[in-house]
């Protein structure tokens, strides 16, 4: 199996277990940037109101993800490729180019929380270029050895977070609370907002609901493993980025493991959770610069996205302060077009013949008007409801927008 392989599964191919697929969601989610969201809440609400906040994003950020992950099972194509029934081919390519260069930060951002904590262990500040280059090369690497690779290494590095993590939440357990952290309740209206940093993070990865569940025969279980391995890591790890935040009254990763009495175990966690998580996100570039470029070498493909990612990590002083915004961006972009196939898929349901979507000339060629517009709409509906909250509302209008526009009959 290659490292960036746009291909359909076969069906006899399809031989991957739920446990595999959890455990890849899983080892993807139980990661710096999950704690982040929960230390990004710590700053503007009180700790009941931003569990909540939590707990609701969490899961139906989950839901939407793993409401498309059965088309893996279904078509045995990737999500970029599935994209095309929706939106046509280059449409399409507009979401690939954007999960393209969203990655770049996605992996700038995961080597940049872990070099901060790591540095502060070894080396100092002007440690902290070695420690973005030396995680980035590692990540690259194993991806570039193959899907076999990354699951042998997800095997073993997951366990171990696990491990680590439970120890981390026992020192935030018995860490005694900052009175100067507490922050107070804000208006009601912001709560929405904080849905809106929750929900965005948890759909970032809807642009590989199909990547990894292709390789899995049944479809319910697919849903099942993606959202437990996603709802179940969340409502783990951003509440414990909430409670180190508010113990530590910083937001800075190394400060948190710091303030609750971590050094060594807390920057164990933040290395190997990037490694991970950077696994998927190096893949999913690679499969999405293929799908535009079907004639490119998958090392060079691979490697470049590492390369270029752990680059733009080397400008790690305004990430960290600009994440929530971060959050609230992707979820502008990408609740949109869950919603559109999530429309065509699970309510138009029409037939799809997997070998048209490989066809640049087929029914599916060029930009399909219907999809993009839904697309643009609800993206539009996000950003002018944004004060209020744009989730919902970008949803509806994205999915009711493609039901109105696309009125072919249900075949």
């Amino acid at each position: 199996m290659n490292a960036a392989d746009i291909s359909p599964v076969p069906a006899g191919a399809r031989t991957q277990r739920g446990l595999d697929l959890f455990v890849i969601f899983a080892g993807a989610n139980i990661v710096a940037t999950t704690l982040q969201v929960g230390a990004a809440l710590a700053a503007d609400y009180g700790p009941t109101a931003a569990v909540v906040l939590i707990c609701a994003g969490a899961t139906g950020g989950s839901m939407l993800v793993a409401a498309l992950s059965v088309l893996g099972p279904r078509l045995g194509v990737p999500s970029v490729i599935a994209a095309r029934a929706a939106l046509g081919v280059r449409g399409a390519g507009l979401v690939a180019a954007l999960l393209y260069v969203t990655n770049f930060a996605w992996i700038a951002v995961n080597n940049v929380i872990a070099a901060s904590v790591g540095a502060r262990l070894l080396g100092g500040p002007s440690a902290m270029p070695l420690w973005v280059i030396g995680l980035g090369v590692v990540s690259t690497a194993v991806v570039a050895l193959g899907p076999r690779a990354v699951g042998l290494a997800d095997r073993i590095a997951v366990p171990l977070l696990l491990i680590v993590g439970g120890v981390i939440t026992w020192a935030v357990i018995q860490a005694p609370p900052n009175l100067q952290a507490l922050a107070s309740p804000k208006p009601a209206g912001s709560w929405f907002r904080g849905l809106d940093i929750v929900v965005g993070y948890q759909v970032s990865w809807i642009l590989m609901f199909a990547d990894y569940s292709r390789y899995t025969k049944s479809e319910r279980t697919s849903a099942m493993a993606v959202f437990l391995g996603l709802v179940l890591t969340s409502l783990w790890m951003m509440p414990l980025g909430l409670a180190a935040a508010r113990v530590a009254a910083s937001t800075d990763p190394g400060a948190m493991m710091a303030a609750i009495g971590l050094g060594w175990a807390g920057a164990v966690l933040m290395v190997l959770a990037t490694v991970t998580t950077n696994f998927v996100n190096i893949y999913m570039s690679g499969l999405a610069w293929k799908s535009i470029f079907p004639r490119a070498s998958e090392q060079w493909s691979i490697w470049s996205i590492g390369i270029v990612g752990t680059l733009v990590g080397l400008f790690y002083g305004a990430w960290l302060d600009r994440y929530a915004e971060f959050m609230v961006v992707l979820g502008g972009v990408l609740v949109p077009v869950g919603g559109v196939l999530l429309a065509h898929y699970r309510f138009r349901r029409p037939v799809t013949h997997v070998p048209d979507l490989y066809d640049p000339a087929g029914p599916y060629r060029g930009v399909l008007v219907p999809g993009v517009a839904a697309w643009a709409a609800g993206a539009l509906a996000y950003y002018l409801a944004s004060p209020w909250g744009g989730t919902l509302p970008a949803l509806v209008v994205a999915v009711g927008a493609y039901l109105v526009l696309s009125r072919t009959p249900r075949k």
